[in-house]
């Protein structure tokens, strides 16, 4: 039987609502694409302490991180994402190497900006009804079977 290798990089972000019900949000500098903050995860970090230190970073936004929300494959990249709901506990939005803009944005401004697979991962969080699973192709949510 022949061995198949599969690379997986474990990421991890932060769906931030604040008590108003808004969302924070990054343009990423690279693509400036609209994302919800987060990055890769430190082999030796906790997921929820890797959440807050990569919010941190590209927002410059404390939060404390709450529960799961879901977990988000990317079948063409072999990523998988771990998004935890987070709530602001200090700090100051600021703009970092990873982004050119950081904002807290309603529902609807999220789902007007965003990408349809990175929307889903705060509409998501918003539903109380997780974790939810879910597979994309980088583009499209992908339905399961």
């Amino acid at each position: 039987m022949r061995r198949v290798e599969r690379a997986s990089v474990g990421r991890g972000a932060g769906a931030v609502v604040r008590e108003d019900g808004r969302l924070l949000a990054i343009r990423r500098a690279d693509n400036g694409t609209w994302e919800l903050p987060g990055g890769v995860l430190e082999l030796t970090e906790a997921p929820e302490a890797g959440v807050a230190r990569e919010v941190l970073e590209g927002t410059g936004i404390h939060v404390e991180v709450h529960e799961l929300t879901g977990v988000y494959k990317n079948t063409t990249r072999g990523i998988v994402a771990l998004v935890f709901r987070c709530k602001p506990s200090g700090g100051s939005e600021r703009v970092s190497e990873e982004s050119t803009a950081v904002d807290w944005l309603t529902p609807a401004e999220v789902e007007e900006r965003m990408a349809e697979v990175y929307a889903i991962r705060l509409l998501d969080a918003l539903d109380g009804n997780g974790p939810h699973v879910r597979s994309h192709d980088g583009r499209r949510l992908i339905a399961h079977q």
